[in-house]
């Protein structure tokens, strides 16, 4: 049997121990969660592949069938005692008028869409309430402060001679 005093219930152990052990088991509990995640998404990347592959090489033997289907079509009016030439004229304007259709078809889709309303009232809601907010002010460094801080160098007199800005303040600062 293994010490009483190992296990996560023991009283004899310090907060310490405690603490440590319970960031110990959070830690291994964290990368077992992203080693899960992982491989979870390998499974659904390689899936995606390969319904995307399958998807391709559909659209190709598709593609390569159109013609096929159309030299057939055309012979199969012209078995109907039409002539060869007004045959592939029938079918080529069928092809021109499922064009015409599907591009009419994509055109009224086209006009239902509208912008992006709800994200845009929202975007300009957080804009009217950050206009208002002014940055924190962060102390300015100077020189003497720095000497009592440490010893002065000749990187720190450099360092020195300019303040310390905050991107974010500064960002802040030219969007106002």
């Amino acid at each position: 049997m293994s010490d009483p005093g190992n296990y996560a219930g023991s009283t004899d152990r310090s907060l310490g121990q405690l603490f440590a052990s319970a960031t110990a088991e959070m830690s291994a509990l964290v990368h077992d969660e992203i080693a899960l995640a992982k491989a979870e998404v390998r499974q659904d990347v390689k899936r995606g592949v390969i319904g995307s592959v399958a998807f391709i090489v559909t659209g190709v033997l598709i593609l390569f069938a159109i013609p096929v289907l159309s030299f057939a079509a055309a012979y199969g009016i012209h078995n109907l005692g039409l002539g060869l030439a007004w045959s592939f004229l029938i079918v080529g304007g069928a092809f021109i008028l499922l064009g015409i259709l599907l591009a009419l078809f994509g055109l009224a889709k086209f006009k239902k869409v509208k912008p992006p309303e709800k994200s845009i009232a929202s975007a300009k809601q957080t804009a009217a309430v950050l206009q208002g907010v002014k940055p924190h002010p962060r102390p300015v460094v100077t020189a003497a402060a720095i000497e009592r801080a440490q010893g002065s160098t000749l990187a720190d007199k450099a360092i020195e001679n300019r303040p310390v800005q905050d991107k974010a303040a500064a960002v802040a600062r030219s969007s106002t």
